[in-house]
């Protein structure tokens, strides 16, 4: 069981301790050491101001790497916007706590998944003054997911499978497009080939179990990065 008030005094040694010390206020705190937690603080920015060595491990970099960055430069683009909503609810004072399953990006460009806990601090005021990140071990094997390095899709790719997920038939997206009903056909038939499909309704949740379109968006968005 996650003992709360004790996170609170973890916060805010971190938050309060000088920011060159970053490898010492949270790593020397006994919470920290509890096995397989994985521990990071962030400021009302979203920025990591300190992290257990758990956390460090977990994304392949140091904390002169890694402190200072927004906390979703290390999850998957896909899933950004939806968790970019729940850190919302924290800091608005909507609820004190949210749980969820994130895809995160580590050190070596791989995709994984992992359970996510994230409190509020507020330490005896009204204001959260930091966020409290808590992470399980991530769970291991091929999660499927395309990398943000990887530009697997044209524009037109891109346009016309953001169609297809929205529902729209091929000859109003052709119209849409500037295309011809051949064309749209054509490259159809090329994501059919890229993603490994058969048909359009397993194109289209192939690209969300990969990270190519965008969680909780709609209508639907291809990610940019996955663009050429």
């Amino acid at each position: 069981m996650i003992n709360v008030p004790a996170l609170v005094g973890l916060a805010q040694n971190i938050t309060q301790g000088p920011k060159s010390d970053h490898a010492s206020s949270a790593v020397d705190h006994p919470l920290s050491h509890q096995s397989g937690l994985t521990m990071v603080c962030l400021d009302r920015n979203l920025a990591i101001q300190q992290a257990n060595q758990e956390f460090f491990r977990m994304f392949g970099g140091s904390s002169l790497e890694l402190c200072g960055r927004a906390f979703t430069d290390l999850v998957h683009p896909s899933v950004r916007q939806p968790l970019l909503r729940q850190f919302a609810s924290l800091l608005e004072g909507r609820r004190d706590r949210f749980a969820a399953d994130v895809i995160a990006v580590g050190g070596d460009d791989t995709a994984f998944t992992v359970p996510v806990t994230a409190f509020a601090v507020r330490g005896g005021t009204p204001d959260v003054f930091a966020i409290l990140v808590l992470m399980s071990e991530r769970e291991t094997g091929d999660v499927g997911v395309v990398t943000n390095r990887k530009k697997i899709l044209s524009e037109i790719d891109a346009r016309i499978l953001e169609g297809i997920a929205a529902g729209v038939s091929t000859v109003p997206l052709a119209s849409r497009l500037y295309l011809s009903r051949q064309g749209v056909e054509y490259h159809v038939t090329c994501l059919f080939r890229k993603l490994r499909v058969p048909n359009r309704a397993a194109l289209v949740s192939r690209a969300y179990s990969m990270g190519v379109l965008k969680v909780g968006t709609w209508p639907p968005k291809v990610v940019q990065d996955f663009v050429k």
